[in-house]
């Protein structure tokens, strides 16, 4: 199925997003997650892409389980690092002969040890130019396209940043999905400018509940997402009582869904850093 028919229906669309394991152990543990995840019946899920295309062929294996047997509609993440057209190519051909029918083309961020992204040779060096390459040779995807609603970190003027987001648009993208925010503030805003430039697609917000201090911590400051003071105070208040921190994160997160939904959201995409208790303890509240 085509994510993008799943917003034609009346219900909100909920999906969860996952990073390929490294081991197979966590290989196995992310498995159990998706099973036990899978009784909440998301709409879809979509799976990370590794630095350089280091975990490609994961990706794109994990992909075609949860699809193919776990019977849950997938999204396979790429992104331009490391990796030339013909390469490129290649990897959508794969992609297509495995049955998945939904992409989320990226630019990606520098490999691991690396402080900035460097154009491969003949390759690409912006999502929208990876968007336009997969529409220009006929690949009968649905895309989707990450939009910022506090901008990219590597470009903090919103209006410019937003620019990037038309340029995806034009190329052919069905589906924004948000980068992760705590204030939704931020998120109708970003809205609210996306709809004065002219965009009409779906906008998706992106949730990650907190459920570790110095991991959300550390990964805002990747991302360039702001933390609220009060929750940041509440958060670091109780940091070494995993129960309370998680229970701070599920009521904050659960109540931005809300208020989100409430005001018009299409979905909700979850970040679940493959893990299933908070996502799941949130879900269950929206759908009560």
């Amino acid at each position: 199925m085509l994510i993008r028919d799943l917003f034609h229906r009346p219900q909100p669309v909920f999906s969860f997003e996952f990073f390929p394991p490294q081991t197979e152990q966590g290989e196995r543990a992310l498995l159990k997650t998706v099973e036990r995840l899978r009784e909440l019946e998301p709409s879809f899920v979509s799976v990370t892409y590794g630095a350089g295309g280091s975990t490609r062929e994961k990706t794109i294996e994990i992909v075609s389980r949860i699809k193919h047997e776990f019977g849950i509609e997938a999204m396979a993440h790429l992104t331009c690092v490391g990796h030339d057209r013909d390469e490129i190519a290649r990897i959508l051909d794969r992609i297509q002969a495995c049955g998945i029918e939904n992409v989320l083309p990226l630019r990606g961020d520098p490999p691991k040890g690396e402080t900035a992204f460097v154009r491969p040779k003949n390759g690409f060096g912006y999502a929208s130019e990876l968007v336009r390459f997969i529409r220009e040779r006929g690949y009968p995807f649905c895309l989707a396209a990450a939009g910022y609603p506090e901008g990219h970190v590597e470009c903090r003027d919103l209006e410019l940043d937003l620019s990037h987001l038309v340029d995806k648009v034009r190329a052919g993208v069905d589906v924004i999905i948000t980068q992760l925010f705590f204030d939704n503030a931020d998120y109708f805003a970003f809205v609210k400018r996306a709809r004065a430039a002219g965009i009409e697609l779906p906008i998706v917000p992106g949730i990650m509940p907190i459920t570790n201090v110095a991991q959300i911590e550390r990964i805002t400051k990747m991302c360039g997402s702001q933390i609220p003071d009060d929750l940041r105070g509440r958060m670091r208040a109780v940091a070494d009582d995993e129960e309370a921190v998680n229970e701070i994160g599920v009521e904050y997160s659960t109540r931005q869904c809300r208020e989100l939904l409430a005001a018009g959201a299409p979905g909700i995409h979850f970040y679940t850093l493959n893990k299933s208790p908070a996502t799941a303890a949130i879900l269950a509240e929206l759908r009560s």
